[in-house]
């Protein structure tokens, strides 16, 4: 078991008052620099931590016993503040740009230095914790923070070792300094503004600040094991995951589902389905041998939450343990609302796993028999399902599409597209083509069946036509995970080349066809003709990377 609350003696300017802290770990923050601190709060418990976030004014409590934080300015990720430090093991190994921005190794320990000087006299809050439900690719984790609702933030969001697996040591594999207070001096430290996300694979150190946006926490682990993970023959997913009920602890094939894309496309919402197993609604591994979880919780969108259309997530978001975040709460009566935006339109909810009743335990299921790929279509002329070939698969999945509704900016009118190589670039080190690669070789491998669905708009764009009803997804995805539409007759789309089902059982067959939805047949052809453009835009930057024959088959070439 942990030690409890003592006090260590060490050799560092003063000994810190310590709860649940031993001597391998109070090692190791020295070793970091971390000394002259007022307390160590280690492994402490969802309770613990409510009463000392709570005691700090961190955070409110709801009337459904949530914990409810707001985090100012930043209410989601900073991705121009995001710098990797460049170093002679992996100079030619990552994608340099705005996306990973290369950071010199004495300005990161400047910095560092800078920051552990700013931390005496302070107390944190660290939690040890592992990320990856697979014990072959489990890497142990530390996530320390100077707020204890961020520290409950990483516990339930990684996956929490028991305490006989904490009484045998717990050396991390990669470790988070969240300092959201802090700010750097751009002038000194290089940096674009006071918000900093910095990934030092050498040192294997992360520290984040300027932002109190929880979400940078999980993401940064997230791009950790994106780098780590294809040198192992491991394709990391930016994607949800479930599997047919007859497999709930993990065991064999389980019908395994994968589910990618972008925030706002569904992943969170179509994963957790009360039919299925859910092994997790985010980040996931492929290996030759299984689809894990990388995280042992859900951080779903909380924004006009209803316990009518994701009851699931209703329910795990209105309950002790959860981690509101900028959802706004009734002051007198503590009672949440979550259709009200006025803090944020990207408010989350966080909370463990298994507060989703059908979760599995293991987190672990075994090889995919379908890869759906989500798109928001906001111009409203994709097809709500199409049938893809590994081709088009990669060529999808290199795309990343979703399109984003227009803004309240006076004289934008039109959606606007968005694409995120492998529904993920921002958490993505290496060049897409090397995740691409390990797409197409596994789906072909293993004779994936994958799909493209559009949860976007028909009959019209945004603004015009209606957002694609959700019992229409769903009886489209239950259709092809019992394995019905993978017996339909399809037709090639004219347009985009996709190969769309002529009929589904109560699917109306005029939705499966979006030109018929449209009043205007010649807007339709505009629209369409326009994304194509942007489609074909986006891709020029891949075609020296892949095979001529995916360049072919993207759009129907």
């Amino acid at each position: 078991m942990p030690l409890q609350s003592v006090k260590l003696k060490a050799a560092i300017d003063e000994t810190p008052e310590s709860t649940n802290v031993s001597f391998a770990m109070e090692h190791d923050l020295i070793q970091m620099g971390l000394t002259g601190l007022a307390a160590i709060h280690a492994n402490l418990s969802p309770a613990q931590l409510y009463e000392e976030a709570l005691q700090r004014q961190e955070v409110e409590l709801s009337a459904d016993g949530a914990v409810v934080a707001k985090t100012g300015q930043h209410t989601g990720r900073s991705p121009n503040d995001k710098y990797v430090v460049k170093d002679a093991t992996n100079a030619d190994q990552i994608e340099w740009g705005k996306v990973n921005q290369p950071y010199e190794t004495a300005n990161f320990n400047a910095l560092k230095q800078r920051i552990t000087e700013y931390l005496k006299g302070k107390e944190v809050f660290v939690q040890d914790l592992y990320v990856g439900a697979d014990p072959a690719y489990r890497m142990p984790i530390r996530v320390i923070t100077t707020n204890a609702w961020h520290n409950l933030f990483a516990r339930n969001m990684f996956i929490r070792p028991t305490a006989e697996q904490l009484a045998q040591g717990h050396e991390p594999a990669f470790t988070v300094l969240h300092v959201p207070e802090f700010q750097t001096e751009p002038a000194i430290d290089k940096t674009r503004s006071g918000t900093f996300v910095m990934l030092n694979f050498g040192q294997k150190l992360a520290m984040i600040g300027g932002t109190s946006y929880a979400g940078e926490i999980k993401k940064t682990i997230f791009s950790v094991m994106n780098y780590i993970l294809p040198t192992k023959g491991v394709l990391p997913m930016h994607a949800s995951a479930n599997m047919g009920k007859g497999d709930a602890n993990g065991e064999g094939g389980g019908d395994v589902a994968i589910f990618f894309g972008l925030s706002g496309t569904g992943k969170t919402t179509l994963s957790a389905e009360a039919s299925r197993t859910l092994i997790g609604d985010d980040e996931h591994g492929w290996s030759d041998t299984a689809v894990f979880n990388f995280e042992g919780g859900c951080y779903a969108k909380a924004i006009r939450l209803s316990a009518k259309q994701e009851p699931e997530i209703y329910a795990a978001s209105r309950r002790f343990g959860t981690v509101l975040e900028n959802v706004v709460m009734d002051p007198q009566t503590r009672k949440v609302d979550f259709d009200d935006a006025t803090l944020a339109e990207n408010s989350r909810s966080c909370y463990p796993v298994d507060f989703i009743p059908n979760s599995s335990e293991k987190g672990m299921g075994g090889l995919p028999q379908n890869v759906i790929m989500l798109t928001c279509d906001a111009y409203g002329v994709l097809p709500p399902i199409s049938k893809l070939s590994t081709e088009q698969a990669m060529y999808h999945f290199l795309s990343g599409y979703t399109a984003r509704v227009a803004g309240t900016e006076k004289g934008v009118t039109e959606p606007t597209a968005t694409f995120s190589a492998c529904f993920g670039a921002p958490f993505m080190p290496r060049p897409a083509d090397v995740y691409a690669k390990l797409l197409g070789e596994k789906i072909a491998f293993h004779k994936v069946n994958c799909w493209l669905v559009n949860t976007g708009w028909s009959g019209g764009g945004a603004g015009v036509g209606q957002r694609m009803p959700i019992n229409v997804t769903r009886t489209l995805l239950r259709a092809v995970l019992n394995g019905e539409l993978a017996k339909a007759e399809y037709r090639a789309d004219g347009t985009f080349g996709l190969m769309v089902p002529q009929a589904c059982e109560g699917v109306p067959s005029d939705i499966l066809q979006p030109r018929t939805m449209w009043k205007d047949k010649e807007g339709y052809d505009a629209t369409a003709k326009k994304l194509v453009s942007l489609f074909a835009d986006n891709f020029k930057k891949f075609e020296t990377k892949v095979g001529p024959e995916v360049v072919k088959a993207g759009m129907g070439q």
